[in-house]
């Protein structure tokens, strides 16, 4: 029996043209790979110690630089500021809910309504990431997600009946869903994956700062309408759109194929219904369920919470979400530069831990000035949870795997963002919004124990050993038990 021995050394230099890469690494694949009966020509190769086979599947050793090339720069730039322009979307509706439910004279779960069209986009997304992506390329990416996105947001701008904002968000939804799962992607197959995530994840973080900072002033200072804030929001949008299409022009379809060549018998696609197979991807779709349920839930009704229960003026409750989004940024990016360090499962199990700490808090100390505080520290506490969860995939994934699971989980989590929020007012319009805090609690519970269900232990580099062993999900709370049980047995 032939037994192989492979070694893959990575190319540093790697250029945009997908064409060259594809031509370097099937002739270093080649070259790295021998047979016995081929070392057996050489005189003396027998004494040669042979390794045992293994499979290469691009990306799984290389890890694009986002500064090797002043285009992958530039690309690197117009997904920040597509992930600046989504936040402030996403942030001014939380600051704007209030606003929007007097205008239009209706009730707070008629007005949930803007939180759960998105979902619907996002789902649809979802379904179809991986489609674009093989037949599109990310400029197909670039082009749809930019489009749909600015679509939406016009329609806003004409504040038309209340029945078509809820098809406007959908198309938003649609867009910011086809971002994420393709940009976290890209951005995750990076070297560095969590400080550059830390710091994309900032740049959402940044404009949801901003946009309710600027919807609150229009409407309260400058005594507007609701939506003249979208005036500046699709002005934004449109430089965006063609940031992120420029930069994107030359990675087609072809591209995306050459780099993403698929793991699965018989090199079929790999499509949606392959990654649901995987509990991996199930898990991490709760988890971000859960967490983007609680952030938008937090970041969407802060606003109405200090109002109504803390007793705050408009403007100064209005800045009490700006410091919360404030937190989540500079979460992101500090964070960003602990969590690899330390490793992805134990710093993100430490994070929750003083978020639901932090959570308690809030809920119970009756005072606006330690809400604000605490909300703040929250934010920041919370902010990593996103990029640690994008990074955790592609380090347990194949790359084939990536687009398709991300976009999934992107879209479940956006699932969060709609029915959480829409829970919360459904329950708030009969019970208060005081039921936002033991809501935010519960979920906050849900997501760690989902997190330690994580394979790889809490040790730094457990996750790359959980894909090479390939540990199943609950790995370890399995070998708890069998341990327990062990010890249980000798006991009697």
């Amino acid at each position: 029996m032939t037994s192989a021995t492979q070694t893959t050394t990575p190319t540093r230099g790697l250029e945009p043209n997908n064409d060259r890469l594809s031509e370097k690494l099937q002739l270093a694949t080649a070259a790295s790979t021998t047979t016995d009966e081929e070392a057996a020509a050489v005189p003396g190769a027998g004494a040669t110690t042979t390794t045992e086979a293994t499979t290469y599947q691009p990306g799984d050793h290389y890890r694009q630089r986002w500064n090797e090339s002043p285009i992958i720069i530039y690309r690197f730039v117009a997904t920040n500021n597509s992930f600046i322009l989504k936040g402030m979307s996403d942030g001014a509706v939380g600051a704007l809910v209030p606003y929007i439910g007097s205008y239009y004279s209706i009730s707070y779960t008629v007005v949930s309504l803007v939180f759960l069209a998105p979902f619907i986009g996002y789902l649809i997304a979802s379904l179809v990431n991986s489609m674009v992506h093989h037949y599109a390329g990310q400029r197909g990416v670039a082009v749809a997600a930019a489009g749909f996105r600015l679509s939406g947001l016009i329609a806003l701008v004409f504040h038309p009946p209340y029945a078509v904002l809820p098809v406007a968000m959908l198309f938003v939804g649609f867009g910011n869903g086809l971002e994420d799962s393709a940009w976290n992607a890209w951005v995750g197959n990076m070297d560095q994956a969590n400080e550059l995530l830390g710091i994309m994840h900032g740049a959402y973080g940044l404009g949801a700062t901003i946009g309710p900072l600027i919807a609150t002033a229009l409407v309260t200072k400058g005594a507007l309408d609701w939506y003249f804030y979208y005036y500046v929001q699709v002005g934004l949008d449109v430089i965006g759109m063609l940031l992120l299409i420029t930069s994107f022009w030359r990675a087609t379809a072809k591209e995306y194929r050459d780099t993403h060549q698929s793991s699965n018998n018989g090199g079929e696609r790999t499509t949606t219904r392959h990654v649901l197979r995987k509990p991996l991807t199930w898990l991490l779709a709760l988890f971000l369920l859960g967490y983007v349920g609680a952030e938008v839930s937090l970041g969407g009704w802060i606003v109405t919470f200090m109002l109504n229960v803390r007793h705050a003026e408009p403007f100064i409750a209005g800045l009490s979400v700006t410091f919360f989004w404030l937190g989540l940024t500079v979460g992101r990016v500090i964070l960003g530069f602990v969590t690899g360090r330390i490793g992805e499962k134990l710093a993100i199990t430490g994070y929750l831990g003083l978020c639901i700490v932090l959570q308690v808090l809030y809920w119970v100390v009756p005072s606006f000035e330690a809400s604000v505080v605490f909300v703040t520290f929250l934010g920041f506490f919370l902010g990593p949870l996103f990029p640690a969860a994008i990074v955790s995939a592609t380090k347990l994934l194949p790359n084939d795997y990536h687009v398709s699971a991300i976009g999934f989980a992107c879209a479940f989590g956006g699932g969060g963002a709609a029915l959480v929020p829409f829970a919360v007012g459904a329950i708030a319009e009969s019970k208060g919004v005081i039921v936002l805090q033991p809501i935010i609690l519960a979920i906050l519970i849900f997501i760690l124990l989902m997190w330690l269900c994580l394979p790889g232990g809490l040790r730094r580099g457990g996750l790359e050993r959980a894909r090479e062993n390939h540990e199943k999900v609950g790995h370890e709370i399995r070998q708890g038990f069998k341990w327990l049980k062990a010890k249980a047995g000798k006991a009697a």
